[in-house]
């Protein structure tokens, strides 16, 4: 009995003895593990690498880019200076009037070059976009701080300014100046007025097609009127002005303020006024065009045409900023203007006719 329990209690020492080696080999077997770098997964560098990677895969920019600007000239040249000391690209700019741009484009049309247009006409980037010539560009950077209005909401242009119309004076040969645009009609104005031709101006086009848009038909009569008191037409906007500005010309109708307001900067004898009853603000949109060959670079224009420095440019001009939280200088600001309530939509639609019929009435 005794050597039974002897057998079995040895039994059992044995079996104690071999689990506790066991056990005490698994942990030698993990030590080597680890010992020989066969760490979980988990505890590797986490994905640093790859963002590392993401930032050197950041495009680089180079080569040119082709510009067609409606100016003003010392913007564009600022913008062109600014763009190309922060990206390298070099800008081949082509200024002009809305209207030479847009011939422009029309006869290149089989072999189109231009990258990106700098328009002074909101329905003429409205028309570009109906011809399917637009690049849309959604993800503009500073997009959301823009002013709605002014621009396409599927990215096809950017109203990166504006300027509004109004009626410009020569302060030394008018008093007490107009305060409608009826009053314009008047006996003591007849033979002292310019009107921007709308076929060069888009802005001055801006403004006819607004008036009629809102006035149908009968805002023919105002412009007959006009006609009848020896209005003028004058070539484009500066062509319009200088004379007002020398005083040869009494009133400027329809002009675009930012000129004058430059004009009234370097000490010249003029001043503007919008009239109670409203005016139309014309934004000026840029677009990249779709058959662009330099998309990276017509991108990084966008960009820098909506940011901080860009925009500060702009209200350096005199004109008023595309953004919302960019203050005009020295000039109305957007909610100081009174507006015409306009329909752009019939504005480029009927852009041509009225600029045909117009053209007829002041030759």
């Amino acid at each position: 009995m005794k050597m039974r329990t002897g057998l079995k209690n040895g039994a059992l020492l044995l079996l104690t003895a071999m689990v506790g080696f066991g056990v005490a080999g698994c942990g030698t077997s993990q030590q080597t593990a680890a010992t020989n770098g066969a760490a979980p997964k988990a505890e590797q560098p986490a994905q640093q690498p790859a963002k590392n990677e993401e930032k050197k895969e950041e495009k680089k920019l180079s080569g040119k880019l082709v510009v067609y600007s409606a100016g003003p000239k010392e913007l564009a040249e600022s913008i062109q200076k600014g763009y190309e000391a922060k990206t390298g690209v070099k800008i081949e700019m082509f200024q002009g009037t809305n209207g030479k741009i847009l011939s422009r484009m029309e006869a290149e049309k089989a072999n189109p070059v231009v990258d990106v247009v700098v328009l002074a006409s909101l329905p003429s980037a409205q028309g570009l976009k109906k011809s399917g010539l637009t690049l849309e560009y959604k993800e503009a950077k500073n997009v959301d701080k823009l002013i709605p209005e002014w621009s396409d909401k599927e990215g096809n242009f950017f109203g990166y300014s504006a300027s509004a119309l109004g009626i410009g004076y020569n302060t030394k040969l008018v008093k007490t100046p107009p305060k409608e645009w009826t009053d314009l009609t008047k006996e003591e104005w007849k033979g002292k007025i310019n009107i921007p031709d709308p076929a060069l101006s888009g802005s001055a086009l801006d403004f006819v097609t607004g008036y009629l848009s809102m006035k149908g038909d009968s805002g023919w009569d105002l412009l007959d009127q006009y006609k009848k008191n020896g209005v003028a037409m004058a070539g484009a906007n500066q062509e319009a002005l200088d004379p007002v500005i020398t005083g040869s010309k009494s009133i400027v109708a329809a002009g675009v303020d930012y000129m004058t307001y430059q004009a009234k900067a370097k000490g010249e004898p003029v001043d503007m006024i919008y009239p109670a009853s409203g005016t139309v603000i014309s934004p000026r949109p840029a677009a990249i065009i779709k058959s662009s060959k330099n998309v990276d670079n017509a991108k990084a224009f966008i960009d820098y045409l909506l940011s901080d420095e860009a925009q500060k440019m702009v209200a350096e001009t005199y004109l008023l900023p595309g953004r919302k939280d960019v203050p005009a200088k020295d000039r109305p600001g957007v909610e100081q203007i009174p507006q015409m309530k306009v329909d752009w939509n019939w504005m480029d639609t009927n852009g041509e006719a009225v600029t045909k019929k117009f053209t007829q009435l002041f030759k």
